[in-house]
């Protein structure tokens, strides 16, 4: 054996091995995706009846359809608006409709939107560091979101039927999370010692998960985490009310596009009460926390027309309606997400030096 041969030998099966865990998430993805539309659907409905449903409704409520639809996809620029101080509407809709249309349309989308509207905001001229601060802003407080309307859903529910063992231990569990995560948060933003802590514990658990997978431990989480708490003191102090106004809307903008699908198709009151409706929705988007498929295609669909069928609708009704309330929400900004992204690889007149976009006093110099 040659020694051109011994070090290149025993890579090749390492590298047939990453190949293959290379397709093996994708490949679930479109068996849980098919497995759903080709299987699970066709026994509530078909696409002749959601048509039927859809010519069913008047267009005072197509129109209010998409009156919603089109606030909902403005909902998403407010959030991003408030997390980077400087950034223009026109620009946040740039990103988030481009960052959406992704993540919607590719497996493992949100890496690649990620790294979109990094670069979208630096050809702005907007810091790497201020895009950081925005994203891990916006995406605690959507998580926070996301643990905390199963637990108001919850709570309306109570008022509206008895407690049954299930919802409550589903409550106690959305908030011990919810709890947990704020707590995190304080103790990330109270002292610098305390983000280092925080970040030192949080970099054993990582480092004890890639060791299972035959990966290095990973290092720097401390400096990572005091950094960031420098970075988002400032805007916090200033602007939480606002950054968690900006998450309600957004989040409840979105249900409402479901609500009103539900009852334009015919889905009543008496038979899916608002309650419920909220506590399937905000359950189906606690699901969408794990990227199983992209956007939650398929594992969303599943969700609302089983909880939603449970709960007293009809089960047909409840399909197409759940299938427009996601061509509206899924469907409808991949187009306009191209348009986006076309838009910004063309237009040069938004485009500034590295970091010389406008500065507030949120955004001191060091930032």
């Amino acid at each position: 054996m040659t020694a051109v041969e011994s070090r290149t030998g025993p890579d090749v099966p390492r590298t047939r091995r990453a190949g293959w865990r290379r397709w093996l998430g994708p490949a679930l993805s479109l068996a849980l995706v098919v497995a759903v539309f080709a299987w699970f659907l066709p026994q509530f409905t078909s696409l002749s009846d959601v048509w039927t449903s859809v010519r069913a409704m008047t267009w005072i409520e197509v129109g209010l359809l998409l009156l919603a639809a089109m606030w909902n996809l403005a909902t998403y620029q407010f959030l991003m608006m408030t997390t980077t101080p400087g950034l223009t509407f026109r620009q946040a809709t740039v990103s988030t409709e481009t960052s959406t249309a992704v993540s919607n349309t590719v497996v493992g989308g949100a890496a690649i939107a990620l790294g979109l509207t990094y670069a979208m905001n630096s050809s702005w001229g907007f810091s790497r560091s201020r895009t950081s601060v925005s994203l891990l802003i916006s995406g605690l407080w959507n998580n926070f979101a996301k643990l905390g309307l199963p637990v108001l859903a919850l709570v309306l529910l109570a008022f509206s039927a008895p407690p049954t063992t299930g919802r409550l231990i589903a409550g106690l569990l959305g908030v011990t999370a919810l709890i947990a995560a704020v707590l995190a948060l304080g103790m990330l933003l109270r002292s610098e010692a305390a983000a280092a802590r925080l970040g030192v514990g949080a970099a054993r658990a990582a480092s004890a998960l890639r060791r299972l997978l035959g990966r290095g431990p990973v290092t720097g989480w401390d400096l990572a985490t005091t950094k960031f708490r420098r970075r988002t003191v400032l805007l916090l102090r200033a602007r939480w009310h606002w950054i968690t106004l900006a998450t309600v809307v957004s989040h409840l903008s979105l249900f409402l596009v479901l609500l009103l699908a539900l009852r334009f198709v015919g889905v009543g009151a008496d038979q899916v009460g608002l309650a419920e409706a909220l506590a399937v929705f905000a359950f189906a988007r606690l699901l969408t926390a794990v990227p199983l498929t992209p956007g939650g295609l398929g594992v969303v669909e599943l969700a609302l027309i089983t909880g939603l069928s449970t709960a007293g609708g009809p089960n047909a009704l409840v399909a197409a309606a759940v299938l427009v309330f996601r061509a509206l929400t899924f469907v409808l900004p991949i187009p306009i997400g191209l348009g986006t992204y076309v838009f910004w690889r063309r237009n040069r007149s938004w485009r500034r030096a590295p970091n010389a976009a406008p500065r507030t006093e949120l955004v001191p110099e060091s930032v």
